[in-house]
């Protein structure tokens, strides 16, 4: 599959009516409360040692889950977070606000199989391990420190915001041409290898991974 077909799987929802599904259970290990997000399947609180599970239908594309931090709400489900915010609502129904660490999926594609990655192509907020959960080896994870080790101009409350976010140019936003790994995403990379770290970064097969179709996942905050 070449690079721009897959990128545009990751980026773009779509939901096919398919017969299968795949289920997601969303783990926060941190010390602290995390309102965990996942488009599509909305959001939950989620306080140390809880875990969310949705189910996800097969050739979904386009999919995320994130952390969001610092967040206040009201009983109708109205507010804000300091990382993450989707337009302030707990059940989101659009991607989150930079920075956050991103899990990325499209399921059924080609083959039949899952394309999965973390991306900090958005930034980062909280570490992150997202991993199959049986039928297929291996899975991503990006445990560093990024927050305590950001570049001073890449900070942000709770989180280390992408450059694109900062300097809004071509040059690290690649909207248009090519583009190539900046400074910035060479710091991110140097973390965390596996990870997305710039928005062309597909060219790296490397931090694409797949599996069958039906397999199920796992996504801890704070591994």
């Amino acid at each position: 599959m070449a690079p721009s077909t897959l990128m545009s799987l990751l980026l773009f929802p779509l939901i096919l009516p398919l017969s299968y599904a795949a289920t997601f259970d969303i783990v926060n290990q941190c010390s602290y409360t995390v309102w965990a997000a996942a488009v599509p399947g909305g959001g939950r609180q989620l306080n140390n040692g809880e875990t969310w599970t949705i189910n996800v239908n097969a050739g979904t594309t386009g999919a995320r889950v994130w952390a969001r931090t610092g967040c206040n709400f009201d009983s109708s489900g109205h507010g804000s977070c300091e990382t993450g915010d989707c337009n302030g609502l707990l059940e989101c129904q659009v991607y989150g606000k930079p920075p956050n660490t991103l899990a990325e999926f499209a399921l059924n594609q080609f083959q039949n199989l899952d394309f999965i990655d973390i991306s900090l192509v958005d930034g980062f907020n909280v570490p992150m391990d997202f991993s199959p959960t049986g039928g297929c080896a291996g899975g991503i994870q990006c445990l560093a420190d990024i927050n305590g080790q950001c570049p001073a101009v890449l900070k942000a409350p709770g989180g280390c915001n992408n450059p694109c976010t900062v300097f809004k140019t071509d040059e690290y936003c690649c909207n248009s041409g090519s583009c190539g790994p900046s400074d910035y995403s060479k710091f991110f990379k140097g973390l965390c290898p596996d990870v997305y770290s710039y928005p062309k970064d597909d060219q790296n097969s490397t931090v694409v991974f797949t599996c069958p179709g039906g397999t199920n996942y796992k996504v801890v905050f704070c591994p």
